[in-house]
């Protein structure tokens, strides 16, 4: 039986899937967790190429704080050649997605295998 990678912090787990780097957003995204955030997706979107998912299906909560970490990665794995997906479902949020247009450049998925199956073109390449 797979063991489930412990979190990095409070508010996210990382764990790899399919080659992708999976980001586990976790809990209340506000100013405090992305404190704590932003040097992990730093991070996870160095290099040539990188492969990213944001998943946001265990977010409770999501400020502009959070808006700002998905902004910096999308433009961190766009300036990196990179794909970038996004999983989420909480209504409040994907409201809030698609107000500030951020839903037209990162398309959400409903969950994982979703997101994965996006073509390249829609995950954060403009």
């Amino acid at each position: 039986m797979p063991q489930e990678p412990a979190p990095v912090t409070r508010y996210l787990r990382i764990r790899q899937d399919r080659g992708f780097t999976v980001l586990e957003f976790r809990g209340e995204i506000d100013i405090a967790a992305s404190v704590e955030i932003i040097p992990l997706l730093d991070r996870a979107t160095t290099g040539s190429g990188p492969r990213v998912v944001l998943d946001l299906s265990g977010v409770e909560f999501f400020d502009c704080s959070g808006l700002r970490l998905l902004y910096r990665a999308r433009s961190r794995v766009h300036d990196r050649d990179g794909q970038l997906h996004l999983v989420c479902t909480h209504p409040l949020t994907l409201r809030v997605l698609r107000v500030t247009g951020l839903a037209r450049l990162l398309p959400p998925a409903p969950t994982l295998d979703a997101a994965l199956s996006q073509p390249e073109a829609t995950s954060g390449q403009v």
